[in-house]
């Protein structure tokens, strides 16, 4: 679940309609055509999550069967790879029904117009969902361009075996969790906290966003970035200040001395995601039953709210010829008690319906975590708690700048701070040089 995202060259004229209500009005589904459906209806679903065939034929031999609308499933590449396809194929005309989309996508692929406007034709699906999570669907109108499906509220794991042995305490504010860092520097020099990774930006995107970080907005035609907000500026000065004295490690996530640090010991917490269980399960098997997850640390005591870490939604395109149809399908897929169910099993998903996560696959612990049988029942009061984010059309300038200035300044311990400002400056450049109108 670590994305990257893509960004689609649009005209100005593109732009405008995204910072006005026109926003609304791109791929309506009262255009004309894609509407009522009469007869059979076969739809073509594009999507990387494994074993979506296997919940597919839940509908095919169901409710889809007694409508008559049947669901192929296609299966593709994730990330930078599918967004530019599914933009190849519109532009030919030939994009299919459904897309699996990433929330960070939808603004790529709402300003090419490659995204109808569902809201007429899901029902109440929104009550199904919490309001952080369905807003990331909407882009701030009243259109609906797509359905949520799974979700990455942001937590805190840590080794509890080994807090014990070193007198810690779980961090409740991201001051605790530095005074923690250091105090364990000071008990066992060898041994880290955990360590802050350049090479995921959706990380930092997601603790940007706890601390109130909107970094794309729009303001009447023209879009707003915000990375260099205060709100991001705090996140990064806390992070390097922490690199920058050494109280917690540098090195990246997700490779083996990363790994071998967490097995044995070596980094004893970790900031992730819902879905960390599976990762863990791989990256530290010897640990199994020893970690336990908490929710994240606040910036004030005040305060109740996490990130979002990944994440993705069902999307009907403007090129469908049944969007009707195929937004009853994307509804009941990310809503039916029998789907989500069959989606955590098969996907190894976490939903972003509420009502699923404390049912089905959701009544017992992952097996990882079996030490800890409240872990989806907390997990659901996390989800709950998740900071609306905001996307726009260049995520992917943004994040590869990331990995660039961020990378560099953890491999020196040099400092957040003026990468941040590189991020900003990049990614208003890229918006201008597209064509788009930029505030100042």
């Amino acid at each position: 679940m670590r994305y990257t995202k893509h960004r689609r060259l649009v005209s100005s004229a593109v732009a405008v309609t995204l910072g006005a209500t026109t926003l609304a009005a791109c791929g309506s589904s009262d255009d004309g055509d894609g509407g009522a459906r009469s007869g059979p209806v076969s739809l073509t679903y594009w999507t990387w999550a494994p074993g979506m065939d296997k919940v597919v034929d839940l509908w095919n031999e169901g409710p889809g069967k007694k409508e008559q609308i049947q669901v192929t499933v296609k299966k593709q590449a994730s990330g930078d790879t599918l967004v530019t396809k599914i933009l190849t194929a519109h532009k030919a005309g030939k994009a299919p029904d459904l897309v699996q989309a990433e929330y960070q996508a939808l603004p790529t692929l709402v300003s090419n117009d490659a995204l109808a406007d569902i809201s007429k034709d899901v029902g109440d699906a929104k009550s199904k969902f919490a309001d952080g999570v369905w807003q990331q669907t909407t882009l701030g109108t009243d259109a609906v361009y797509a359905v949520p499906q799974d979700i990455g509220p942001m937590m805190f794991y840590y080794r509890e075996d080994l807090f014990e042995k070193y007198g810690l305490t779980v961090p409740t504010t991201w001051d605790e969790f530095a005074d923690t860092a250091r105090k364990l520097k000071k008990k066992s020099p060898g041994t880290d906290l955990t360590t802050f990774s350049a090479n995921d930006s959706g990380l930092f995107a997601g603790l940007a966003q706890q601390a109130g970080a909107r970094w794309w907005s729009t303001s009447g035609d023209q879009w707003k970035v915000g990375i260099s907000d205060d709100a991001t500026k705090k996140v990064a000065e806390f992070w390097g200040g922490l690199v920058e004295e050494g109280a917690i490690d540098n090195q990246p996530m997700y490779t083996p001395a990363w790994n071998k640090a967490l097995n044995t010991g070596k980094q004893i917490a970790w900031v992730s995601a819902v879905w960390a269980p599976g990762t863990l399960s791989t990256a530290a098997p010897d640990t199994e039953g020893k970690w336990a997850m908490a929710p994240l640390p606040q910036w004030s005591e005040k305060e109740n709210r996490t990130g979002s870490w990944g994440g993705s939604s069902t999307g009907v395109t403007t090129d469908s010829k049944n969007r009707e149809a195929a937004a009853e399908f994307a509804a009941w897929l990310n809503t039916d008690g029998d789907a989500l169910n069959a989606l955590a099993k098969e996907s190894g998903i976490y939903p972003a319906s509420t009502s699923a996560q404390l049912s089905g696959a959701f009544t017992t612990p992952p097996e990882y975590f079996s030490n800890q049988p409240d872990f989806y029942g907390k997990a659901a009061e996390i989800a709950q708690t998740t900071a609306p984010s905001a996307w726009g059309p260049n995520v992917n300038v943004a994040y590869t700048t990331f990995k660039d200035a961020f990378g560099a300044a953890a491999k020196n311990k040099s400092g957040f701070g003026a990468a941040v400002d590189t991020m900003q400056r990049d990614t208003v450049a890229d918006l201008k040089k597209q064509g788009f109108e930029v505030a100042p």
